[in-house]
């Protein structure tokens, strides 16, 4: 499938994201190729999923479209979404049509500027289809610039400089989209089907939820916290 299509494949869908690390409970692929195949009985556009591990699971067990990323840390960078032509590289062996990089003002681990990244990308990688992870209007911008084929809002909130809020930046979406120049998806901290739909309604391209969807632990624990608020209210209004 072209790019373009493949792009329009995504509007107006949630794309699913199913990610879990060393540390947590559903870590490892064939838990991982499983939600994929749950989300894409849901309805699901496509997935994202990280480490070319769980993208060739998901490939040979999901026919959806995967948003491909490779998270890895290195000491002199705070940038760890597929942050060199390495992991590039890697995701896209994998199988994914999308790759997913940050491409935020930090300091890139390789010392390149995301532009030079971007021109590699394309040099190396010309069928890959590019998603910009930023955290702020002006990185949206900048992105669009370089002529990247989606942008997504993944990292605002998880920048020291971007907009600090449990709630969702559907104020960014908006701005970005309303450049009308390059497709956005909506994503981060999107828990609930309202928040979603106002992703859309701000002019998002497709929507992304991850953990609202395939994090039960993190599921779990917003009913046991509203529980527990419950029961302490319940408490001081009995002590009265």
């Amino acid at each position: 499938m072209m790019k373009d299509a493949l792009i329009e494949k995504l509007r107006n869908g949630c794309v699913v994201s199913c990610q879990a690390l060393e540390d947590e409970p559903l870590f490892g692929s064939d838990i991982m190729s499983a939600m994929a195949v749950a989300a894409e009985e849901g309805g699901a556009v496509a997935i994202r999923a990280n480490t070319p591990q769980d993208i060739e699971a998901i490939k040979k067990r999901c026919s959806l479209p995967v948003i491909g990323l490779y998270k890895q840390t290195y000491p002199n960078s705070d940038v760890y979404i597929t942050p060199t032509m390495k992991e590039i590289g890697a995701v896209l062996s994998a199988g994914a049509e999308f790759v997913a990089v940050d491409a935020t003002n930090q300091a890139r681990p390789d010392g390149l500027q995301f532009r030079q990244l971007l021109e590699r990308i394309r040099y190396m990688h010309p069928k890959a289809i590019v998603v910009a992870d930023i955290s702020t209007y002006e990185e949206g911008v900048k992105a669009m610039e370089m002529n990247v084929d989606i942008v997504s809002t993944t990292m605002s909130g998880y920048t020291p400089y971007s907009r600090q809020s449990k709630d969702p930046d559907i104020g960014l979406v908006q701005r970005l989209a309303a450049l009308k120049k390059t497709p956005v998806l909506a994503e981060g901290r999107i828990w609930t089907v309202d928040e979603c739909l106002q992703c859309f309604e701000a002019g998002a391209h497709a929507v992304v939820v991850g953990t609202a969807i395939t994090r039960p632990q993190e599921i779990t624990k917003r009913f046991v916290k509203a529980i527990h608020r419950r029961n302490e209210h319940a408490s001081n209004y009995s002590a009265k």
